[in-house]
Formats: structure tokens, C-alpha cells, sequence
């Protein structure tokens, strides 16, 4: 009995292009960032889902909309959130990026840490195994609960993840496989 789970991230926001970490702050998808949302139907067309999750924040929403909104349900979540940076949501990414790995279990000022959304991720996960055994589960979402299915799936440490992350490997794919057990 497992769910499997691809995890998309969501298309390159206004803020990307600004280099600025959004956070909570719901930034609109660039031009770019809808033409990967809906290329990215194309990419994954022989996959098969039964239904989508994605953050409730607006990049994501939007991005699971143009990929999957005329053949599955999709519904927002608020635990897929990305992290809460607090006062730095919507901030440079100069300022944002180099603060992520010391907010592993420290809070953000205002907001909250990468702990922190491994909770929300962990509880997510579990709605799942009690509400889609043996389903196969699309996500569209942000990088820090990526991370934290990382920590929660692949037996990861945060330290792992950060170092392994796409964003700074720049190995980017359409979708990341984990399943849960």
C-alpha cells in the first residue's frame, strides 16, 4: 500500500525574475512562468494522476491550473504554503537565501522555520494515507515543502536537502517522484 507522489514546483514568478523571495507574499506568475505551466502539460502528458494538490498561494494555484485544470480536480492547500520568511517575505533573495539554512529550527522574524513546515508537510502526508491509498497524487507547490518531503520521504537531513536542491544544482525536471508508505 503507497501513494505515489510527483511534486512540481510552481512556474517562475514576477519575483524570480526580480530575484526576490516571496515567501508568503502571493506573487503573480511571470510571462515565462505561464508558458512553463503549460509546456509542462505536454512534458508530462503519458503520466497518470488522480487528482492535484498545490498551495493555496496564487503562483501555485495558477500554475496547477494551467497544467491540469481541464482534466483533474485540483485543490489548494494551505499546508503546501512556502515557508513563512516573516519579515523577509517578499524581500531580495540576497538578504532571504543566505538566512534559509540557519532557519532550519529557528524561526524567521515573524515567521516561521523549515521545522515548521516539515510539521505542515507531515500532517499533509498524512491526510493523504488516510484519504488517497494506493492513489497517484500530483503536487504543485514551492521549494521549502520539496525540502521537507525530502527530510520526511528520502531520509534526508535539511542540510542534505539545501545542498541538493534543483535551484542550486540547476537541474530543474518536470516532476520529482516520492511514494509513501
Amino acid at each position: 500500500m503507497a501513494i505515489k507522489i510527483t511534486y512540481f514546483v510552481h512556474g517562475t514568478t514576477t519575483d524570480n525574475e526580480k530575484e526576490i523571495s516571496s515567501g508568503w507574499f502571493d506573487a503573480e506568475l511571470s510571462d515565462l512562468g505561464i508558458k512553463q505551466s503549460i509546456e509542462l502539460k505536454d512534458k508530462i502528458k503519458n503520466k497518470q494522476f488522480d487528482i492535484v494538490f498545490c498551495s493555496d498561494l496564487k503562483r501555485a494555484i495558477d500554475s496547477a491550473k494551467l497544467t491540469f485544470e481541464k482534466s483533474l480536480p485540483i485543490i489548494p492547500d494551505k499546508r503546501l504554503r512556502e515557508c513563512n520568511y516573516g519579515k523577509y517575505n517578499a524581500k531580495p533573495s540576497s538578504i532571504v537565501e543566505p538566512t534559509q539554512e540557519k532557519c532550519i529550527t529557528e524561526k524567521f522574524p515573524e515567521g516561521e522555520s523549515y521545522k515548521d513546515v516539515k510539521m505542515r508537510i507531515a500532517d499533509f502526508l498524512e491526510f493523504l494515507k488516510k484519504n488517497y491509498d494506493e492513489k497517484s497524487v500530483a503536487i504543485v507547490a514551492h521549494k521549502a515543502p520539496q525540502l521537507a518531503l525530502d527530510v520526511l520521504l528520502k531520509n534526508k537531513t535539511w542540510e542534505q536537502s539545501f545542498s541538493d536542491d534543483w535551484r542550486k544544482t540547476k537541474s530543474w525536471r518536470p516532476g520529482w517522484e516520492y511514494e509513501l508508505k
